[in-house]
């Protein structure tokens, strides 16, 4: 659930108006419930997880307490997987049992693999230039900057 509204309007029922977001979808629905109206909780947990490696298939995750290994698919890692490249700490989102979203660390190191070589006369006020990263993930760095 992304917002709550609670509606009470001068003739009539109490209501209330949510917006949630599908987690495995990302799609974001608009809802109106009656105050008597029952919803049924996912069974959704939130865990610290370390990443271990990749097959090319499934990116392999670890409980650094209980070291109880989970799996996820391209789609339950939601793009996360271009800023991995071993033993970061995320926080994955399992629904009964299995992954459905991974949550990369807010600040990673990556090495740049390519870029266009900095010119005579780049300052860093002077835009950006795209550069690939050592996990294949493209992002735009300083003039300045070189591989």
């Amino acid at each position: 659930i992304t917002r709550t509204e609670y509606v009470k309007p001068g003739k009539g029922q109490a209501f209330t108006r949510m917006k949630y977001r599908f987690i495995k979808s990302g799609r974001v629905v608009e809802m109106t419930m009656k105050a008597t109206d029952d919803v049924e909780v996912a069974d959704v947990v939130d865990t610290d997880m370390r990443y271990l490696y990749t097959d090319g298939e499934y990116w392999h995750f670890m409980d650094p307490e209980s070291f109880e290994q989970v799996q996820a698919d391209k789609a339950g890692m939601g793009g996360a997987e271009k800023w991995l490249k071993g033993e970061e700490d995320c926080i994955v989102t399992l629904w009964n049992g299995a992954p459905i979203w991974v949550q990369p660390p807010n600040f990673v190191e990556l090495k740049i693999t390519e870029t266009d070589p900095g010119v005579r006369g780049d300052t860093s006020g002077g835009g950006g230039k795209p550069a690939t990263l050592e996990t294949g993930a493209v992002v735009r760095v300083p003039l300045f900057a070189n591989q």
